[in-house]
């Protein structure tokens, strides 16, 4: 294991790109992910936010796709290891989108705490 030579790190990082572009091509709810974060960005841009609601915003995205991606990982795992219903396995999915679902409800709280003072701006302007 110690003598083993390393890929090149370009490598590396081309396999973990393969990886996400699978995962936004195979998985339906990262497709829903990945809408919702450009609609954000524009809602961003329309309403010209603050660079910190920015970061906050962009680790959000990163938080929720990232866990995304983990979950196709682990599911894909568990039906390489079985295809028998295991409580076992149902528990290793169910967790893993758990993660994803309890996350995603934490950044539309998150998102609508961070747009509401501009979403509320934006409606008495046009309401006048």
């Amino acid at each position: 294991m110690g003598g083993e030579k390393k890929e090149p790190l370009h490598k590396s990082f081309g396999y973990a790109w393969e990886g996400i572009t699978a995962v936004i091509k195979k998985e339906r709810n990262m497709k829903i992910h990945c809408c919702v974060m450009i609609l954000v960005i524009l809602a961003g841009a329309i309403f010209r936010i603050a660079a910190w609601k920015w970061c906050i915003c962009f680790c959000l995205f990163g938080l929720v796709m990232s866990l995304e991606i983990v979950n196709t990982a682990v599911e894909a795992v568990v039906d390489l290891v079985t295809e028998e219903r295991k409580p076992l396995a149902k528990l290793a999915k169910d967790a893993a989108a758990g993660a994803v679902l309890l996350a995603a409800i934490m950044a539309v709280i998150a998102g609508l705490i961070l747009f509401l003072p501009e979403g509320l701006e934006f409606l008495c302007m046009v309401l006048k």
